[in-house]
Formats: C-alpha cells, structure tokens, sequence
C-alpha cells in the first residue's frame, strides 16, 4: 500500500507543476477574453473566441508605439509632474515603474546574477542579482547593492555588500530568477557560447 501512494505522488509531481500553470493561464485568458469578448458582442455582433487577447496585445503594442513618440513624451512629462505632487500616489507609481523598467526597459537592472558570500565560517552563499555598483551617494564605494528575490513569492530584499564578497555568475538572468523563484530546485543551462 505505501508503495502505491509512493507511485501516486510521482505521479502527482509529475502533473502538478503543469496542470497548475495551465490552470493559471487558462484563468488570466477566460477572465480578460471573457471579459473583452461580451464587449466585442455588444458592438459588433459577434464573438470569436481569444480575439480580445489579440486586441490587448495589438493596443498595448500601438501604446507603447505612440508613447515613444516625440508628441507624446511633454504629455508623459506633466502627467508625471502632476503624480509627484501627491505623496501616496508618487511613492507607488516611482517604485512600480522603476521596478518595471528595471526588468523590460531601456535600462535593464536585473541583468548581472550574482553569488554572495554570507557566511564565511560556514561557506554559504546566496543568490542575487547586482542592481549598482558601489554605494558613493552614501559615501560607500566598497559596498554594492544586490537585489534577493524570495523563492515562490514576488518580492526581495536588497542588501548592501562588499564588494570582495560577491560573485558574478555567467548564467542568463532567466535562468538566473527561475532558479532562485523555484527554491532552487530547477536546473540551470549554461549559456551558449
């Protein structure tokens, strides 16, 4: 009997892992496509299934087009003049925007994964990702700030660090946050050469 329920729960990891992410996407695309699609109905009169993802893909697209234009950037500077000017509002847009732009902007962040050396004694390390390099602004030029996202969770925390104590790894950033998101179970490619 214990050796079925060893059997079983093979089996269950073995699913597990793509039944949930299928279950997730499935979610996000019924809930915004549903969503888009009774719209789509009410103003043309028909419905095809999966065409409100294409029209969010294709408007995000064009907004993000028009948004580096030069007509729009004095738009882009008063809204952000007017957002500066309220305190709670300022706090969450400056911090989700640098933590987007961090990932998909111009000036990508999260590109350097590191290792760091936390515990001599013991020889433990810890992986992260280096956001700068020397801390001058607070009269710190041995220290780095490196950035550790938590496993299975969407945040971090960044310490300041000598630099003597970190690593870069020659791994890709992918690679890099799917191995520390994952707990450290997946495994990692090397980059190609």
């Amino acid at each position: 009997m214990k050796k079925n329920f060893n059997y079983f729960l093979q089996g269950l990891l073995l699913v597990a892992p793509v039944v949930i992410t299928g279950y997730i996407l499935y979610v996000i695309f019924a809930t915004i496509d549903g969503w888009l699609a009774e719209k789509i109905k009410l103003v043309f009169d028909f419905s095809i299934p999966g065409l409100g993802i294409v029209i969010i893909f294709i408007l995000l697209t064009l907004l993000g087009l028009i948004g580096q234009t030069a007509l729009f950037m004095p738009l882009k500077r008063v809204a952000g003049r007017f957002i500066r000017k309220i305190p709670l509002l300022n706090l969450l847009y400056s911090s989700l925007n640098d933590l987007f732009s961090a990932f998909v902007g111009k000036e990508k962040k999260f590109n350097i994964p590191v290792k760091v050396l936390f515990n001599v004694e013991n020889n433990l390390w810890k992986m992260g990702f280096l956001t700068k390099e020397g801390m001058d602004e607070i009269n710190e030029p041995g220290l780095s700030s490196v950035y550790f996202p938590h496993s299975y969770n969407f945040s971090g925390e960044l310490y300041l660090i000598p630099n003597e104590r970190i690593t870069k790894i020659d791994i890709s950033l992918a690679e890099a946050m799917k191995f520390i998101v994952s707990g450290g179970v997946t495994t990692i490619e090397p980059l190609q050469q």
